[in-house]
């Protein structure tokens, strides 16, 4: 199994994120999950990568050309593609992907994840969405998720199809056991 990780090209400023990942990348190397990811060398997507391959396991990058040098690409991983542009990186990701993942990040990782959200909505794809909430850091965003659904902005089928959590027990088995919805407009 791949799993798409959105994350941040920075480490944030609690210790726990990097701690937290670090235990998220053994657990799902040494769980044969192969990790699809940004491709950068910096913030908690190296330390995703690192930790990953420190304990044996395989890390795809896909990293658009105009960032590989600003998120300083990770030369060691299994595999880096250099892609275009950031349209190719997540239409390139959600391809190699069987799960999207989002860890503690900024505008990018949200943008992703909600895509990938989306994409799950409209009947794009059946894969499971997921955030990792580390320290309660997606609390707000899931209580907004919760007001959506509550004034019927959002089906709460769609609302209740993400997973979270911050266990990497929990999130591998919640990932394994996933049932998509009927997709929107069905």
């Amino acid at each position: 199994m791949r799993i798409a990780v959105f994350c941040g090209s920075n480490s944030g400023n609690n210790p726990e994120f990097i701690r937290a990942t670090k235990i998220l990348g053994k657990y799902f190397a040494e769980n044969g999950i192969d990790i699809v990811y940004g491709g950068g060398k910096v913030g908690l997507m190296g330390v995703i990568a690192d930790a990953a391959l420190e304990n044996g396991g395989k890390v795809y990058g896909v990293i658009p050309q105009h960032l590989k040098e600003k998120e300083i690409a990770h030369q060691d991983i299994t595999e880096l593609r250099i892609v275009s542009d950031m349209h190719e990186r997540k239409a390139c990701m959600a391809e190699m992907a069987d799960a999207f993942v989002a860890l503690p990040g900024g505008a990018g990782t949200l943008e992703e994840i909600f895509e990938a959200w989306t994409w799950a909505q409209l009947g794009h794809h059946k894969k499971p969405c997921a955030f990792y909430n580390i320290e309660g850091f997606y609390n707000p965003l899931l209580g907004m998720i919760e007001k959506m659904s509550i004034t019927g902005f959002l089906n709460p089928k769609y609302a209740e199809m993400l997973i979270h959590t911050s266990d990497p027990v929990e999130l591998l088995s919640s990932i394994n056991s996933y049932k998509a919805p009927e997709q929107k407009w069905n």
